[in-house]
């Protein structure tokens, strides 16, 4: 397992417990401790975990990382949930793309050479740039206030040039998935400049990946019920005690959220799972 895989699954894992011990962690990566503790400096240095005495904890809660430190996050579940995004993209069609890393990735992978007279309306800087660096023209940025650390353009100049743009569909990102709260992020502003983007696509679908589930940050944004599709991965494994762990750098397909993505199917919402 290269260096970066390895400390993406041990995010995951801190992710997933909250605390893991140095020992513990060499144990379940099966590597040395020196090891272990060399990888949590590096993701000390990220602003991922916070390196305490004997182990490691992530910094998972709904404070908010740069959009540089995010899109290191995840990024095998990212592409395979930008990979089923893509699919629901037919050619003609106008398409929304919220602020996110996640978006941001699906950006990368909308090409012309596959799909043909798309127009784009997006919010974030970043995704812009992707388009246009994959050769789009026809992009539309929403105008307004730059914030950072998510570098989305919110206020409202950005929500009233919104509301006269419509999109067949909308891909929308979130800080955190709860089923009681619903959807929030840790910016009012941009809750509100993505809710204006929901009310003015015909489908919405939501791309988030496991570590999303149960967080409630500031802003609500929407109901869970107010997505037609979201597009989710399995997350790490567990055996049966319920302890997550890697095997044979693979994990096993036994759902972490299970309960969860059926509420969510229970709720109307159509959901992949990736």
């Amino acid at each position: 397992m290269y260096p970066a895989e390895r400390r993406e699954v041990l995010l995951d894992l801190l992710n997933q417990k909250g605390f893991v011990s140095i020992r513990d962690l060499a144990l379940e990566l099966r590597v040395s401790e020196i090891t272990i503790r060399r990888d949590l400096k590096a993701l000390q240095r990220q602003g991922l975990v916070e390196k305490v005495a004997g182990g490691g904890q992530a910094v998972r809660s709904a404070s908010e990382l740069p959009f540089l430190n995010k899109r290191v996050l995840q990024q095998a579940e990212k592409a395979r949930i930008s990979q089923r995004a893509l699919s629901l993209i037919e050619p003609g069609m106008t398409i929304g793309l919220s602020a996110g890393t996640t978006t941001w990735t699906l950006a990368q992978l909308i090409r012309p050479t596959q799909l043909c007279n798309l127009t784009f309306v997006t919010n974030s800087t970043n995704v812009a740039m992707a388009l246009q660096t994959n050769g789009w023209t026809d992009i539309h940025l929403t105008g307004g206030q730059f914030r950072t650390p998510s570098d989305a353009l919110v206020g409202p100049l950005a929500e009233e040039n919104a509301r006269r743009l419509y999109t067949d569909v909308l891909f929308l990102g979130t800080h955190g998935v709860h089923l009681d709260y619903g959807l929030s992020t840790p910016n009012i502003l941009e809750a509100s400049m993505h809710r204006v983007m929901m009310d003015r696509a015909n489908t919405v679908v939501l791309l988030f990946d496991h570590t999303k589930w149960g967080i409630r940050a500031l802003a609500h944004l929407a109901m869970v019920d107010e997505v037609d599709i979201a597009i989710t991965d399995e997350g790490p494994c567990k055996d049966e005690g319920g302890a997550d762990y890697p095997e044979s750098e693979t994990f096993h397909r036994n759902h972490h959220h299970g309960d969860e993505i059926a509420e969510l199917k229970r709720l109307g919402t159509e959901v992949f799972v990736v």
